[in-house]
Formats: structure tokens, C-alpha cells, sequence
């Protein structure tokens, strides 16, 4: 089970960290993944971390903003978000990554989701 939480609502530039509860399995067994969803759009990836926390991938509208990491004795994910802009505004699901590459940002390559936390920016 996922459990996301963080969200809320911040002023173009701000920041938010987003962070994801694991439980019922070996968190640091699987590689874990960002997306996010904004009103009437398709859920898109946003970034991805290997099971030890060893490598990073970030989509590339991310920019250098983001910063994925976990903390497996806490068997928790995490999502650090700077420089915030309206176009960020969406639900951001964190997903268990079951086959491939975290690179591979593609939903049917996860096989468990948290329920999604909003995030709103707006001045």
C-alpha cells in the first residue's frame, strides 16, 4: 500500500516536498516513481529512483526543479518540489515500479499507486 501526502497550495515559486508511505512489502526491493495528473490531461511521469536510491531519472519538463529521493529504513518516498509554477498544478501519484528501467516512466510498467495528493499553484 502507497500512501501520498504533501500536497496543497503554493504562490508561483514555491515549494512543496511530497512524500510517499510504503507499506506491505520490501520498500527498498522495488524502484519507486513520480506522476502527476493536471485537469483533463493524461496522467505523465515525472521522476523515477532506483530501490537503493543510487540513480535518479527526471522528466525532462522538471528542469533541474525536482528532487526524487526515498529513505528505506523509513519506507518512505519522497518528491522535493522548487520553483513551482501553475503549470505544476496536478495530482501527484507516487507507483511502485515493477519491470524496466526508471527511466521507463510508463504506467503500465507499475503495478501498485498511492491515492494522489494535489497540488495547486496560484498566486
Amino acid at each position: 500500500q502507497l500512501q501520498a501526502s504533501g500536497g496543497g497550495l503554493v504562490h508561483p515559486g514555491g515549494s512543496l516536498r511530497l512524500s510517499c508511505s510504503a507499506s506491505g512489502f520490501r520498500f527498498d526491493d522495488f524502484p519507486m516513481s513520480w506522476f502527476r495528473q493536471a485537469p483533463g490531461k493524461k496522467r505523465e511521469g515525472v521522476a523515477g529512483i532506483t530501490s537503493k536510491g543510487g540513480s535518479t531519472y527526471y522528466a525532462g519538463f522538471v528542469r533541474g526543479r525536482f528532487t526524487v529521493s526515498r529513505d528505506n529504513a523509513k519506507k518512505t518516498l519522497y518528491l522535493q518540489m522548487n520553483g513551482l509554477n501553475p503549470e505544476d498544478k496536478a495530482v501527484y501519484y507516487c507507483a511502485r515500479k515493477d519491470v524496466g528501467s526508471i527511466d521507463e516512466l510508463i504506467e503500465e510498467m507499475h503495478d501498485s499507486w498511492g491515492q494522489g495528493t494535489q497540488v495547486t499553484v496560484s498566486s
